[in-house]
């Protein structure tokens, strides 16, 4: 498990307001210090992001479905800049989809998240995901079978 001494930065791009403020309530519980960095869509992140003295999270939090750039095409972008290269990336969406996951995980997701339905299980799976030490998750040790989580 992963011990954090200072902040973890997360960053969520997601249009839903609703979803934002329950991701954020649900990181509220934590005792794992953190900051929370909010983008609207896809397109946002990613102009962000083309600022080369940009600040890169520890993790990043990506809807699936988002205007202008879904979450897949900034996960294809980001995965093109070496700068994201070791970024671990979280496909968060309400999408079960198998095509869906298969293609954020040929793209470089490092995990993909369905959305729980409830609060309880959302504060599971974000506390799972976020104290993973992911310098230890390469592309090449990640597999089909522990990307995909749904509590």
């Amino acid at each position: 498990m992963r011990q954090y001494t200072e902040k973890i930065n997360i960053f969520l791009a997601d249009d839903d307001p609703d979803d934002r403020a329950l991701f954020e309530q649900a990181l509220e519980g934590f005792s794992t210090k953190h900051t929370l960095n909010f983008f609207h869509n896809g397109k946002d992140l990613l102009d962000y992001f083309s600022n080369p003295d940009a600040e890169i999270p520890d993790i990043l939090f990506l809807d699936l479905n988002m205007p202008y750039f879904s979450g897949t095409e900034c996960l294809i972008e980001l995965r093109k800049n070496h700068r994201f290269r070791d970024l671990p990336i979280a496909i968060y969406s309400t999408s079960s989809s198998e095509k869906d996951q298969e293609d954020t995980f040929v793209n470089g997701a490092n995990v993909y998240i369905k959305k729980p339905d409830s609060f309880k299980k959302l504060q599971q799976v974000l506390h799972e995901v976020i104290t993973v030490n992911w310098q230890f998750k390469t592309s090449s040790s990640m597999n089909r079978d522990m990307f995909f989580i749904s509590l």
